[in-house]
């Protein structure tokens, strides 16, 4: 178990929050949270997911923020979350995780009406071969492949539908994701995004807290190999202030979250990722509730409304 330096000598710490190896410490821009749950009282580890070594039980209450290096064994998080749960209040719950890991909630939330971008969904167990693969690519414009599961852009390209040669790439790219047996998705690439770029809207316990603006990521093929060793690729981001339309579909999606997953609450937490499409008008590309980056540092005074949260959700 990782435990870092900020717990009280004899306190019994009351909230894990919980991390990959890779990141013991935390992301960097979740370092705030610490001293600020601690000034309202709430005892903190930093621990590590996957370490065998953790009692769960010592904690009531779990957090879930930078377990970036799930992408590669979800079955294994998805189950991790459930035995947390057994001894644990888990924020958000296991069943939002487990339904979140995996992009295709996009169904479920475009049947409920939320804008998305068009999607083709491919599934590994249809053996699709390069030629079924290739008729689902758009015919023209720029294209994006990606597995269904995956965090920070990672196993994810972008492609010329009239370019030969990249659509043989984009064909190759699919059948590896297939043939591992992850789901894969296929998009048309929205051309604002280049130029407008990307808005991530934060709400905290179903109210809006703040905005990112993201810079676009994709900018050709994926090369195999390229995202060995790294967590996410590196995002150009500066503080929002999100367009009427983005506040009125952020809203949205969050509003259809209890029907859609049950709920009889807000969650604690969601980041919804939006960006425009050919006519400018806002769509969904992902909505995370699993483990998102927060971006504090970029909007004064949103660790203080998160740990204010948290610690009401900590004291019950």
């Amino acid at each position: 178990m990782t435990t870092t330096p900020g717990t009280p000598p004899g306190t019994q710490a009351r909230l894990a929050l919980v991390t990959c190896a890779e990141l013991p410490d935390l992301d960097p821009d979740d370092a705030p949270l610490r001293p600020a749950l601690e000034a309202r009282g709430i005892a903190t580890d930093v621990v590590v997911w996957d370490d065998p070594t953790v009692d769960w039980g010592t904690y009531p209450h779990v957090l879930i923020r930078s377990t970036w290096d799930y992408t590669h064994r979800p079955a294994q998080f998805a189950d991790w979350t459930r035995r947390v749960e057994r001894s644990s209040v888990l924020l958000n719950p296991s069943p939002v995780v487990t339904w979140n890991i995996d992009k295709t909630y996009l169904r479920d939330l475009e049947s409920a009406g939320v804008p998305t971008v068009p999607t083709i969904w491919l599934d590994p167990a249809r053996n699709f071969n390069s030629r079924a693969i290739h008729t689902r690519f758009p015919a023209f414009g720029d294209f994006v492949v990606k597995p269904t599961v995956s965090a920070g852009s990672r196993d994810t390209g972008r492609y010329r539908a009239d370019e030969t040669p990249q659509r043989s790439q984009a064909i190759m790219h699919a059948r590896n994701l297939l043939g591992v047996g992850r789901w894969v998705m296929i998009q048309r690439y929205l051309r604002q995004v280049d130029t407008v770029g990307e808005t991530a809207l934060v709400f905290v316990e179903g109210e809006y807290s703040h905005a990112v603006h993201k810079g676009a990521l994709l900018s050709g093929p994926y090369k195999e190999g390229s995202d060995e060793g790294i967590l996410y690729r590196d995002e150009k981001m500066s503080p929002a202030d999100p367009s009427d339309a983005e506040l009125e579909l952020a809203r949205k999606v969050v509003a259809e979250l209890p029907g859609i997953l049950g709920l009889d609450g807000p969650l604690l937490y969601a980041r919804v990722d939006l960006i425009p499409d050919d006519e400018g008008d806002p769509v969904l590309l992902e909505l995370e509730l699993a483990e998102p980056s927060l971006f504090f540092a970029h909007a004064p005074g949103s660790v203080e409304r998160f740990a204010d949260a948290v610690a009401a959700r900590v004291r019950g």
